[in-house]
């Protein structure tokens, strides 16, 4: 369990830097512009439309409340520079939750070591920012009820979430389908979960480390149940509050995983229900540990670790943190300066919550401050994570299917043993263009739907459907697909016209569009109508028949006309614009 100390203060996260602190050729700091609303109170969390939400309170002493904050990008794609804005409040208070981004684009929160909310979990659809209240937990037998803690999660490969409870046992598991919005029991642990770091493997089961042991086991989701592993030889678990550390997929398939004694240790998975083997990691530098501590995997495959001194003789949460970069390939840590500059920040590690950005950075934030920073990697993407996207399908004018590989990523991105969940591995869009005065443009596309939550998938296909932002300009863009901060290769994209954006194709002499196109019942048809003034226009057939003959006065700049369709007859059209002596002449499919 987590001792919970607001109260404590930030000295150095308190002040407000205007520059860049480079960290000893490793990576570099930078300071999110503009303070929070809230300070940080649990996990920040990224939404598949590019934007993050972060769990906040008003900054009162042992507060637990039910604000998030959502900080949107600039026009650059810069976080750093992007935008704050206070969202719907929870229903429940909760702090230390579980928390897993569905399928079809709704964010899963549940439990809390603190708060109200431990007996049941809700969800958030970003699309009305509204959260919904799910149908309460199960109990273990008529006087049981049961109650999610500082509790692990996990996404399953239908969609669904498999919940850990804690209490009244740490073994004690519910799934939570989002579809039914209902719980239901699920196989018991075989160990101790609590204080525990779940791990998603390539093959879809579900690793962990009992607590306070050497023995590991994992779920199986398609047998439904629960196995023996291989056992550690050097124990992860500290002795004081049995706290650890998180666990990544490494870039080679293996596993690692931090412990909050100095040790660490290497997994290799099986890829099926034999076991799988643990080897010994390098030890953690001077002595630290990640006591109860955020890490990140980066896109270069290294991870960005938040580590405090190791339990000795008294409590296991000790101040200050310090920040190195984990290299897999040589089996060392580096150690990088604080974000605040300095080497240290005055915080314990546990204290410390980390998100990857689809950009390729890491947001970094701190309990009880409000000042978010940004640390950018250096090196370049892992070329083995590198999505891959074959082909883009129209569904709607508004709505597409990407068609490709590794949409899920090679990791789950940033973790925190197990009090918070904020996997990454999903698909986010972005469409990029250059205009000539603003410069290089950032739009973020809505993903859901997509077709897998494992990872490691190499050339399994994946696919996922995808929104246009509301008022995309229309132009051709570059798409690029991200998933853990990695970027694919950038594929052409020309959206259609969508309803409600006012944007003329003025290809040569062309300045009139029509949309949607083909159409049915009404049709908009859009033009550039210079100074203004009269204008006349027409559908006529393909035998030079007028359909529709209308007039009207143009407003300056651009002007719309809906045309009325409804029963006239499915074939191709020409929309005839007569204006200031000139004709303008494009198509229109009825349908």
């Amino acid at each position: 369990m987590k001792k919970y100390i607001k109260g404590l203060q930030l000295s150095l996260f308190g002040l407000s830097f205007i520059f860049s602190i480079v960290c000893n050729g490793q990576g570099t700091w930078i300071p999110v512009s503009t303070p929070c609303p809230g300070v940080a109170d649990g996990v920040a969390l990224l939404l598949t439309d590019g934007t993050v939400m972060v769990k906040i309170d008003s900054g009162g002493v042992d507060t637990v409340e039910k604000m998030w904050a959502k900080l949107t990008p600039d026009a650059h794609g810069s976080y750093a520079n992007g935008t704050w804005t206070m969202m719907h409040n929870m229903n429940k208070t909760r702090l230390f939750c579980s928390s897993q981004m569905l399928k079809d684009g709704r964010l899963y929160v549940a439990g809390g070591e603190y708060g109200t909310g431990r007996g049941d979990g809700e969800t958030y659809d970003p699309l009305t920012d509204t959260w919904t209240l799910a149908t309460p937990l199960p109990f273990v037998s008529r006087y049981y009820p049961l109650s999610i803690y500082d509790a692990n999660s996990v996404l399953l490969p239908d969609g669904r979430v498999l919940q850990n409870c804690v209490l009244p046992t740490s073994v004690d598991n519910v799934i939570y389908n989002p579809v039914t919005d209902s719980y239901s029991l699920a196989p018991s642990c075989l160990g101790g979960a609590d204080e525990a770091a779940w791990l998603k493997l390539p093959d879809n089961s579900v690793l962990f480390i009992d607590i306070y042991s050497r023995q590991s086991e994992r779920y199986i989701p398609a047998l439904n149940t629960w196995i023996r592993d291989d056992s550690l030889t050097q124990m992860l678990y500290d002795v004081f509050g049995y706290e650890l550390g998180a666990g990544f997929m490494l870039p080679d398939g293996r596993a690692f995983f931090l412990g909050s004694t100095p040790h660490t240790a290497y997994y290799t998975p099986s890829g099926d229900t034999s076991h799988g083997t643990w080897t010994v990691g390098p030890m953690i530098p001077d002595s630290l540990g990640a006591v109860d501590a955020a890490a990140a995997m980066m896109p270069n495959g290294k991870i960005l670790c938040a580590l405090s001194n190791q339990a000795v003789t008294d409590t296991e949460f000790k101040i200050p943190a310090w920040f190195y970069e984990f290299d897999y390939r040589t089996n060392s840590f580096t150690r990088v300066s604080a974000c605040a500059g300095g080497d240290t920040m005055n915080i314990r590690c546990s204290m410390a919550g980390m998100l990857d950005l689809p950009d390729g950075n890491i947001l970094m934030s701190a309990q009880n401050s409000n000042q978010y920073y940004i640390y950018v990697p250096g090196g370049t993407p892992v070329a083995s994570g590198l999505p891959v996207v074959s082909n883009i399908t129209m569904i709607s004018c508004d709505t597409f299917m990407a068609t490709g590989t590794l949409f899920n990523g090679i990791s789950q991105g940033a973790a925190y043993g197990d009090d918070w969940q904020m996997p990454t591995n999903y698909p986010v869009i972005r469409l990029e263009n250059h205009d000539a005065i603003l410069g290089d443009l950032v739009h973020y596309a809505r993903t859901f739907n997509w077709n897998s939550t494992g990872l490691m998938r190499g050339s399994s296909p994946d696919t996922t459907y995808f929104t246009l932002p509301a008022g995309l300009p229309y132009d051709t863009y570059n798409l690029v697909l991200v998933a853990n901060g990695i970027p694919s290769a950038p594929t052409p994209f020309t959206p259609c016209n969508p309803a409600g954006v006012a944007q003329v194709d003025q290809s040569g002499d062309k300045i009139v569009d029509v949309y949607p196109n083909p159409a049915s019942g009404k049709a908009t048809v859009v033009f550039s109508s210079g100074n203004g003034g009269n204008y006349n226009l027409k559908l006529v057939n393909v035998l030079g028949q007028e359909i529709i003959n209308e007039h009207g006065n143009a407003a300056t700049g651009l002007t719309t006309n809906i045309l009325n369709i409804e029963g006239i007859a499915k074939g191709v059209y020409s929309v005839v614009l007569q204006k200031d002596n000139y004709t303008y002449t494009t198509k229109l499919v009825v349908q």
